[in-house]
């Protein structure tokens, strides 16, 4: 079992930056794969970036790339959500996800994720 809670999101102005936080409590932190994903209202939910259990790899979808940046702290148990030159299209529910690592996952897609937070609301004015 693992527990997720974000936190961070708010209001923002277009170009301005928010950092999402993920607590995470359970076993083995580090030995998941964790996501951030977003659904905006009428939308699907879609993917925003990842990060190996190790660290050592990111990515991003190609609508935040250079903008948003995925970090993580297994010995906080956390992982973070870096987001600049926020635009209105970014508003959406953002969602922190874990999912053990295993042969032939496909992290950048949301039904391989085991675990949810409850997500936090970003919104960016215009």
């Amino acid at each position: 079992q693992v527990q997720l809670v974000e936190s961070g999101g708010g209001l923002v102005q277009a170009g301005g930056s928010l950092r999402l936080s993920c607590a995470a409590s359970g076993r083995t932190f580090s030995s998941y794969v964790m996501g951030w994903f977003r659904q905006a209202p009428g939308k699907e939910r879609e993917f925003v970036a990842d990060i190996t259990w190790s660290g050592g790899s990111a990515y991003y979808a190609d609508s935040v790339k250079g903008r948003f940046t995925i970090s993580r702290d297994n010995t906080k148990n956390t992982v973070s959500l870096q987001m600049n030159s926020l635009k209105p299209e970014d508003t959406a529910v953002y969602y922190c996800a874990a999912v053990l690592l295993r042969a032939g996952i496909t992290p950048a897609s949301p039904y391989e994720y085991d675990y949810w937070g409850q997500g936090t609301q970003v919104t960016v004015s215009s």
